[in-house]
């Protein structure tokens, strides 16, 4: 993720960055971003970070080093539901099922349609709270056509289908679609439940939302 971010847009210029949850897949690129900040300017540049609690430890961790997140990255805990402005944004933060401490996110602007982002999410009902008519839905779905194993807190092609259909967003982005899940019968069931636009996000496409 780190090298199509910089090579979009330039990392410190960012308001904050925003986590989903504590799983490495969601948070790794952080380390990236940090040796960026630390070793490419002088004097070392910071970016805020947003996440759950125990993120800087996890951070900190995988170098063994205590203060190795908080030398470039001001990490601060989400802390539960809550709305913040972050920028030109408003970032609604709302818990998921999936690990201990997990959040989907609803990003809107002063224009143009709000963003849902589902993060990493076992149960499609609890993205309905942040979801209203007419937003885009950035969603995860792991195990394609289904069924989604017992215990694995993730969702499918049924499910996400089933709350685009109930909530209406404009427009329905896949995502964290896992390995030997067939991409072209993931997005044709979706589209099977709900009316609109249905796409799998591929890495460096680029999407003008309006």
């Amino acid at each position: 993720a780190f090298p199509s971010l910089a090579n979009a847009w330039e990392p410190w210029r960012l308001d904050a960055i925003v986590i989903s949850h504590l799983h490495p897949d969601h948070f790794i690129d952080l380390v990236a971003l940090r040796h960026y900040l630390r070793y490419e300017f002088r004097p070392p540049r910071r970016v805020r970070v947003l996440g759950p609690a125990g993120l800087d430890g996890r951070l900190d961790a995988l170098h063994a080093e205590p203060g190795f997140a908080a030398e470039s990255l001001d990490v601060e805990a989400v802390g539960g539901p809550s709305v913040r402005t972050i920028g030109p944004f408003t970032i609604q933060a709302g818990f998921v099922t999936h690990t201990s401490e997990s959040y989907a996110y609803r990003v809107s602007g002063s224009s143009g349609p709000a963003i849902v982002y589902s993060g990493d999410c076992g149960r499609a009902a609890d993205l309905a709270a942040l979801l209203q008519p007419g937003d885009v839905l950035l969603t995860e779905v792991s195990f394609g056509l289904g069924p989604v194993p017992e215990g694995a807190l993730h969702l499918d092609a049924p499910a996400v289908g089933a709350l685009a259909a109930d909530r209406r967003p404009s427009r329905v982005l896949l995502t964290h679609l896992q390995m030997g899940h067939d991409p072209l019968a993931t997005i044709d069931l979706v589209r099977s439940r709900f009316g609109g636009p249905v796409d799998l996000m591929r890495p460096g496409v680029r999407l003008t939302l309006g």
